[in-house]
């Protein structure tokens, strides 16, 4: 649901409020298949009404820092994406955090028949990518980024 509405954020815990970890987790050590145990850089707080106008669970949404240029146009190195941790199905499609053989990537991921995904980097220089259904081993959908915050140009 994107009705163009400012999701507002609060600079500190209140009622009604849902305080949601901020993960910095370019280079990230693990296996990297989840956010559990990395170090949390900060949280921001934002109405639990807000989140579930959204559809996201206050308790499994988490915000990451987006880097490089691979999604410019939709997200820019630096920006940072509320990640809703509980929606991890493809079958519609999105931009989500996946973990890819040990690195952690924000993508636009169409399924396609067969079962295979198609990686897709909004940045036109970037090829997409076919993951086939026998790779899917090696692949991991963390969860789907709902909310983009960064700078306006």
């Amino acid at each position: 649901m994107d009705d163009g509405a400012p999701l507002p954020a609060a600079a500190g815990p209140g009622p009604g409020m849902a305080a949601v970890a901020l993960y910095d987790v370019e280079g990230a050590a693990g296996d990297g298949r989840s956010l559990e145990g990395e170090r949390v850089e900060g949280e921001l707080y934002f109405p639990e009404a807000q989140l579930a106008a959204l559809g996201v669970s206050p308790g499994q949404v988490a915000g990451v820092k987006v880097r490089g240029d691979s999604m410019e146009g939709t997200l820019d190195d630096g920006d940072w994406v509320l990640v809703d941790l509980a929606n991890r199905d493809p079958r519609r499609s999105g931009v989500f955090l996946l973990w890819q053989s040990g690195e952690r990537r924000i993508k636009r991921v169409q399924r396609l028949p067969g079962g295979a995904l198609q990686l897709i980097s909004d940045n036109t220089h970037y090829p997409p990518e076919m993951i086939r259904p026998e790779d899917m081993r090696d692949v991991e959908i963390l969860g789907r980024c709902e909310v983009r915050i960064g700078r306006v140009s």
